[in-house]
């Protein structure tokens, strides 16, 4: 249910039709210079700085701002704002848990069922705690299989790779609606100088899976320590490590996605149950819960945590597949199906990107009337077809700055040079900004604190092949927007 804002904002929306304009003004000097070294036009551009509670005032700066342009993660700022209006921060995915059969001497006469429905945080300290509650019910042993339910979402499968062919990296992890640990391994390694050995400990432990205990240790600085493992991830049955761990670098952590994602959930599910001294005498599958099953009680729950601290990890950490996961939960929780009569296309259904793009479009008329609205792939900004103007997001902002949401808006974003995605940008100015980066795309937007107390909605897009260069200017722009007029 939309919170009872909607006239307000509105109406905000409408007053704001005036106050920017395509006209590009002349850029600070600092900001100007800053582009010119890095050889990026001014045309390749987009900024906005405009006053985050006064709707009828001019912007201090209209460059470009109704040129719609590639965000890449600032469009993170739409799909939270959404889903903090629709569902509210403190929204929860439930993850029910069902038993068939009895349980008899700790052992389970049947199957285990886990029914995903898009929790984004189900990470391995909440699998341990969900496998815990189930050995809680007396099961020592399950006689049948653990079956996982991904019904929830219906999505086609999606290689990892074809974004920009880097299928190991954590970011190009793919929604799922029961998304276990973001499908990737923690190997932590501990050089043990007596042994000569680093020893390695992988986290969630992988059923079928040949993973080294140990690797040889090196001498040298740390360096590139990943290069120098010369680690094979190729083989999804087995990790190899071909080099040695420089023992100077101490402990480290990597994270790494596992090479089959598609067996990711089977694997962790059954490896983290056995280390647990749980026995399974059928397999870990992929299967739906019986209706029969499903229409009763489950034999517990398991809760997500609170929608505000997800859409911190969104913001401040630009976590990619859990903003798509949230985004598909905007398309089941808050889809309106049409009028009785009025047929849908049968690809909108709750749990694809066409119904949640449907409700955020939605959204965005009913909260900015006729401001143009962004164009939506995934909600995440890992995405070449994504695109929104400047105005559009600053008049969002704007409206978001009045909201009842607006503290938890807020508090999710990087603080310039203390957290998250901008713990190392240096500056005097305090702000507030999500971050966006690809290749050839470097953005930022958020809310600026000046120096005379005045707040700024500050929206900055570059999209040129020079872009990761511009960073300066982005910078220069905001210093420029925390100083006084």
């Amino acid at each position: 249910m939309l919170l009872p804002t909607r006239t307000l904002l509105h109406s905000l929306a409408i007053g704001l039709l005036s106050c920017t304009t395509a006209i590009a003004q002349a850029l600070p000097p600092d900001v100007d210079a800053a582009l010119a070294r890095a050889k990026v036009p001014r045309d390749a551009v987009s900024f906005l700085v405009v006053d985050a509670q006064n709707p009828a005032a001019t912007p201090r700066l209209a460059h470009r701002a109704q040129t719609p342009m590639n965000p890449a993660s600032v469009m993170k700022l739409v799909t939270t704002t959404a889903a903090l209006d629709l569902l509210g921060p403190a929204y929860q995915w439930a993850t029910p848990v069902y038993t068939e059969g009895s349980v008899r001497n700790g052992v389970l006469q049947g199957n285990l069922y886990i029914k995903g429905q898009g929790d984004p945080k189900l990470v391995l300290e909440r699998l341990w705690l969900l496998l815990r509650r189930v050995q809680g019910l007396g099961i020592k042993t399950i006689a049948g299989d653990i079956v996982l339910d991904r019904s929830a979402f219906n999505l086609p499968e999606v290689d990892p790779a074809q974004f920009d062919g880097e299928p190991l990296r954590p970011y190009n992890a793919t929604p799922d609606a029961l998304l276990i640990n973001f499908k990737s391994v923690v190997m932590t390694f501990t050089p043990d100088r007596a042994a000569q050995v680093a020893q390695v400990q992988y986290d969630p432990p992988l059923a079928g899976v040949a993973l080294p205990a140990t690797v040889a240790l090196g001498a040298g600085d740390c360096g590139d320590y990943r290069a120098t493992l010369k680690a094979d991830f190729a083989d999804p049955l087995r990790i190899r490590f071909g080099g040695n761990y420089p023992a100077s670098c101490g402990e480290k952590l990597w994270p790494v996605a596992y090479a089959d994602p598609k067996t990711y959930a089977q694997r962790a599910v059954l490896g983290l149950w056995e280390s647990l001294g749980g026995s399974l005498q059928g397999s870990v599958r992929l299967g739906t819960v019986p209706a029969a099953l499903a229409a009763g009680k489950p034999a517990f729950v398991s809760s997500s945590v609170p929608m505000v601290e997800v859409i911190r990890d969104i913001n401040k950490f630009s976590n990619n597949v859990m903003a798509q996961q949230l985004f598909l939960t905007l398309g089941r929780a808050a889809y309106v199906p049409p009028p009785a009569g009025v047929a849908a296309p049968p690809d909108l259904a709750p749990g694809n990107f066409d119904a949640s793009r449907a409700v955020v479009q939605r959204w965005w008329r009913e909260r900015l009337g006729n401001e143009e609205p962004p164009v939506l792939d995934n909600g995440s900004g890992l995405s070449r077809q994504e695109r929104i103007t400047a105005q559009a997001l600053g008049r969002m902002l704007q409206s978001a700055y009045v909201s009842p949401v607006m503290s938890e808006l807020m508090s999710s974003l990087p603080i310039s040079g203390v957290d998250g995605t901008l713990r190392r940008v240096k500056g005097s100015t305090s702000a507030h900004l999500k971050t966006g980066s690809l290749s050839n795309v470097v953005a930022r937007a958020g809310y600026v604190l000046a120096a005379s107390g005045k707040r700024y909605v500050l929206v900055a897009i570059v999209n040129h092949a020079n872009a990761n260069e511009a960073r300066p200017a982005v910078d220069a722009l905001v210093e420029w927007a925390g100083r006084d007029q």
